[in-house]
């Protein structure tokens, strides 16, 4: 229901990217300034971590909320709701002397975020078509899969030399130059009939289900695995999911439409990214282990992984140009094998000195290779299938796909090596966690194989979709 003539710019473009780093800012950046937050506004580690892990589940819980709102209400609305929460979330952080403002920032943040990722996919899709949208979506995977390398090494650069507070300063410029730039792009809603109706019930279940699931992930080795508390959690979480799906499927307005997922390209795409973006808990092993286990420094594991980062800057925009010509499929395929063969190449812990220290840097290369290549043609593949009308729910839920697979990816990770690091030498425990991942990222190759069709994706083909 555009009602216009207008067709998507450069300038839009540089607005939404824009937008989207706004949120790496903020959550990426974070994770390397705990030291200097910590001793200049005397928190305790615990509400530090407490506030770090706030942002990205709140995203991850509200994303799909924020997604099917920019439908009802416009998708160049919400974009707004999620730039200005951005600006208060960051200038609370600014303004922060302890704890309180610290957390509340990081609660605004998140839900910025679960804004920003829907509704900016969905102007995309609704301003672009055919190949001018796969070439948009490039950049906006630039700033979603690559701003979070980019942000990590200025966050790193901007808090040693300006001081930690200056990366969030930086963050309130990139969202109202965002603002700016896409002041212009008409509004964009989808056609509806009769009175919307929130789905209060379906938002509540959904979040005592996540919040069992990742307390029972994350808390669970501390709390002991048989304890009593541990075993509620489960229960919590098996029984909650199960009355989810239940309770959304009798709902006219319900918060997830499952419909969506009777489209196989969309379920593959979605299931594959929610497994590719479980692959990040590599991150937290490889890095753990090269300290612990080889005695690197911080800085000098850093080093290990910027091959990651240049690796899928550099490939996002070939995963484009293989998808028009080959289709969305074969780069999917490709990328998740990739990926997998990187990861794989993490777990050579028996390997000596140099030798395993050369896997390292190859296989983080490898990573960011199958990761770059993979992120176009997946977020093409799913917002090609998802109906005009639902475009911001279903970005919201592949967002949402993108934000939990990262928080269990990194949880189910972090526990695997701890649980068994306690019974076992540093070695063993690392070989693991990475095993671990190399399972996500097969199951999500999987995934591509059995669900997408090989000619989704291709411009020649795309007026079947």
């Amino acid at each position: 229901m555009e009602g216009t003539s207008y067709k998507g710019t450069n300038k839009m473009i540089a607005g939404i990217v824009f937008g989207v780093i706004t949120f790496w800012l903020f959550a990426q950046a974070m994770v390397n300034i705990v030291p200097a937050v910590q001793e200049d506004l005397e928190v305790e580690l615990r509400a530090l971590n407490i506030a770090i892990s706030l942002t990205s589940l709140f995203s991850g819980m509200f994303i799909v909320v924020a997604g099917g709102l920019a439908d009802r209400v416009g998708r160049k609305k919400i974009t707004y709701v999620g730039l200005i929460l951005s600006i208060i979330g960051s200038l609370l952080l600014v303004l922060a002397q302890g704890a309180p403002l610290l957390i509340i920032g990081r609660v605004l943040q998140g839900l910025s975020a679960a804004a920003i990722m829907p509704a900016t996919i969905a102007l995309m899709k609704a301003y672009f078509e055919g190949a001018e949208r796969q070439r948009a979506l490039s950049y906006w995977s630039i700033g979603s899969w690559g701003g979070s390398g980019i942000t990590s090494f200025a966050g790193g650069a901007i808090a040693t030399y300006m001081g930690w507070k200056w990366i969030f300063i930086f963050s309130i410029i990139f969202a109202l130059l965002a603002m700016w730039l896409i002041r212009e792009v008409p509004e964009s809603k989808a056609k509806t009939t009769g009175k919307f109706r929130f789905d209060y019930g379906g938002l509540g279940i959904f979040i005592i289900a996540m919040l069992a699931i990742n307390i029972f992930i994350t808390q669970g080795a501390d709390l002991g695995w048989t304890s009593l508390t541990s075993i509620i959690l489960a229960v919590v979480s098996v029984g909650g999911v199960v009355i989810f799906v239940k309770y959304e499927a009798k709902r006219k307005n319900a918060l997830i439409d499952f419909g969506l997922f009777k489209n196989k390209p969309y379920t593959g795409a979605t299931i594959s990214n929610f497994l590719l973006n479980a692959v990040a808990g590599t991150l937290i092993v490889a890095n753990t282990y090269v300290q612990v286990g080889r005695g690197f420094t911080a800085f000098q594991s850093g080093l290990l992984s910027i091959g990651y980062l240049v690796a899928v800057l550099s490939m996002i925009r070939v995963g484009e140009k293989l998808m028009q010509k080959t289709g969305a499929k074969k780069p999917m395929i490709w990328g998740s094998a990739i990926t997998l063969i990187g990861v794989a190449l993490m777990g050579l812990t028996f390997l000596p000195g140099i030798f395993y220290t050369v896997m390292v840097f190859v296989g983080f290369i490898l990573f960011g290779l199958g990761l770059g290549m993979y992120a176009t043609p997946s977020t093409d593949t799913a917002v090609a299938a998802a109906p005009d009308e639902k475009v911001g729910e279903a970005s919201g839920i592949y967002k949402m796909a993108s934000s939990l697979g990262n928080a269990f990816g990194i949880a189910i990770s972090a526990t695997v090596y701890s649980t068994v690091a306690a019974v076992s030498n540093v070695h063993i425990s690392a070989t693991v966690g990475i095993i671990t991942n190399v399972i996500f990222a097969a199951v999500s190759l999987i995934s591509i194989l059995i669900l997408v069709p090989n000619d989704v994706g291709d411009v020649k083909n795309q007026g079947n979709l």
